[in-house]
């Protein structure tokens, strides 16, 4: 009998990339397209079925070895169907991935939020490794989060959760991309991060930025941040300073709430940053957290990068595959 096979596939907002695993999780072949979300939910579902079938004909895997397919979406997800219900990044409400995927493929489909995904994959392969929880906080365009407890991800019952990037952080505040002012992602993610450089940058008072992106938040990237703290540019570590100390106050809510034996931090920004992100979250934590909870978490930096959700939907989907009853013969 041939050695089982998982899909895991991770939809971003630019990019969409696919692998293909065995059964101890070794890739065995990929493929990667932009996502072109601005074509609509439908023909974005059909470059997931292509980029798909190119990832199994790059494994050399036949794909009736296949055995299920795990996939991460940007947004909030009705787990049980498998449907991608909102995500704002691409424009596409109320898909039904899982269903499209199973009626191509006849394996079982397995549809998770992204940020789950990677945590998930962080939790078995990652950084976090031999901990019993795993809280994941991803800061970037949004701020996304997961939570994993003794190897099953949290899940509401009929959606997805863990969106800490919109808990309420600032009375009246700044309004970030889901229109609630004063949220999390509102004064901590990348985007509320650059803006307020931009407008140091008109000032003149960051001249790394100016010299290479102007005022321009598209060109306002984590390494062009990273390149401004390394030249000691007093107003964006500030700025930075505040808000990444913001971000760590509110892990510490987290934190009382779930004690999580370990925390993950991932994504872009704290890639290119993870000694400024790791130092001043632990020192924002440390503000917030009662006395009794402030060695209870281990703070660490994500280690596999893009993989992570990949193989993290790819582990899932084997797990609930496993966990389902089989019919006796």
């Amino acid at each position: 009998m041939s050695e089982r096979k998982w899909i895991g596939f991770d939809l971003g907002g630019t990019k969409m990339l696919c692998a293909v695993f065995d059964e101890k999780m070794r890739d065995l072949g990929r493929e990667r397209k932009k996502t072109k979300g601005f074509l609509g939910p439908e023909a974005g579902v059909e470059r997931i079925i292509k980029c798909i079938y190119e990832a199994v004909e790059n494994s050399g895997v036949p794909l009736s070895e296949i055995e299920g397919i795990g996939i991460g979406c940007p947004g909030p997800i009705q787990p049980k169907k498998g449907i991608l219900l909102e995500a704002p990044n691409l424009g596409w409400k109320n898909v039904a991935i899982a269903e499209r995927l199973n009626k191509e493929f006849k394996k079982p489909v397995m549809v998770i939020n992204d940020v789950d995904a990677g945590v998930y994959g962080e939790y078995l392969f990652g950084a976090g490794q031999g901990a019993e929880s795993l809280l994941g906080v991803f800061p970037g365009t949004g701020i996304g989060g997961g939570f994993v407890q003794s190897g099953v991800i949290f899940q509401g019952a009929k959606i997805s959760c863990m969106e800490i990037g919109h808990i309420p952080t600032v009375p009246d505040g700044p309004i970030a991309s889901a229109g609630l002012p004063g949220s999390l992602e509102a004064v901590a993610s990348r985007l509320a991060m650059s803006a307020l450089i931009a407008q140091a940058t008109y000032r003149g008072q960051a001249p790394t930025i100016a010299q290479s992106a102007g005022t321009d938040l598209a060109n306002i990237r984590s390494g062009l941040l990273a390149e401004a703290l390394k030249k000691d540019e007093p107003m964006v570590e500030e700025i930075m300073t505040r808000a990444v100390m913001q971000l760590g106050r509110s892990i510490a809510g987290f934190v009382h709430m779930l004690a999580p034996e370990r925390i993950v931090l991932g994504g872009g920004l704290v890639e290119a940053m993870p000694e400024f992100f790791s130092k001043k979250i632990k020192e924002g934590m440390k503000q917030w957290l009662l006395p009794a909870y402030r060695d209870v978490s281990e703070v660490v930096v994500a280690k596999l990068g893009d993989d992570a959700g990949i193989r993290g939907a790819a582990a899932w989907v084997r797990k609930n595959f496993d966990s389902e009853p089989k019919a006796s013969n």
